[in-house]
């Protein structure tokens, strides 16, 4: 199974699905990784793994329209089974997600549909939640109002802030990702035989 990884920033969780298919625990060709800024750590990393690399760059196209036409380009050029959004902090257009029906993987620190949008932690501390958590969903049109495919609570302990919850999260997001991507990786393998 070929996966394009889409990155805005360091690249944390894209640093554990390399080190996993490293490792042979994963068994998916990571085809590319792309980045919508020059200058992130998910490329750099990749760059450093060997991985293929591409920047379409939000700030050189005149509107939405234009550069959601290019990340389709550069993304459909990969020809990838799965497009996953690994912190990629822009919401890509229709054009987008017709491209890759059902295969755009997103991941979110809450447990949806509970506090969607950017700020699912401080929301859900904001409210008083005693449980929040993770979830991998198939992206669409809506603020993270797909498909969910998988979740992991996480308990809200009384001392927590925004950054102590994000980061639990954080490392049970990473972990639901690979087994995610594990279990379709594992279906599209048994569908080829």
């Amino acid at each position: 199974m070929r996966i394009v990884v889409l990155v805005s920033g360091a690249g944390s969780n894209l640093q554990a699905v390399i080190d996993s298919v490293s490792s042979g625990a994963l068994q998916v060709e990571i085809a590319a990784v792309g980045a919508d800024r020059p200058g992130t750590g998910g490329v750099q990393r990749s760059a450093d793994a060997g991985i293929d690399t591409f920047v379409v760059n939000f700030a050189d196209y005149p509107n939405r329209a234009d550069w959601n036409t290019a990340l389709t380009q550069a993304v459909a050029f990969y020809q990838p089974d799965y497009v996953v959004s690994s912190g990629f902090m822009r919401i890509v257009g229709e054009e987008f997600l017709d491209s890759f029906p059902n295969r755009y993987l997103n991941t979110h620190p809450a447990l949806l549909p509970s506090f969607p949008g950017a700020h699912g932690v401080r929301d859900a501390l904001a409210y008083g939640v005693k449980v929040t958590g993770c979830t991998v969903m198939i992206a669409d049109a809506g603020v993270d109002t797909g498909p969910i495919l998988a979740q992991q609570a996480v308990e809200v302990l009384d001392d927590d802030t925004e950054d102590s919850l994000h980061e639990r999260i954080k490392v049970l997001e990473r972990r639901l990702l690979i087994e995610t991507l594990a279990s379709l990786a594992e279906r599209a393998d048994h569908a080829t035989r």
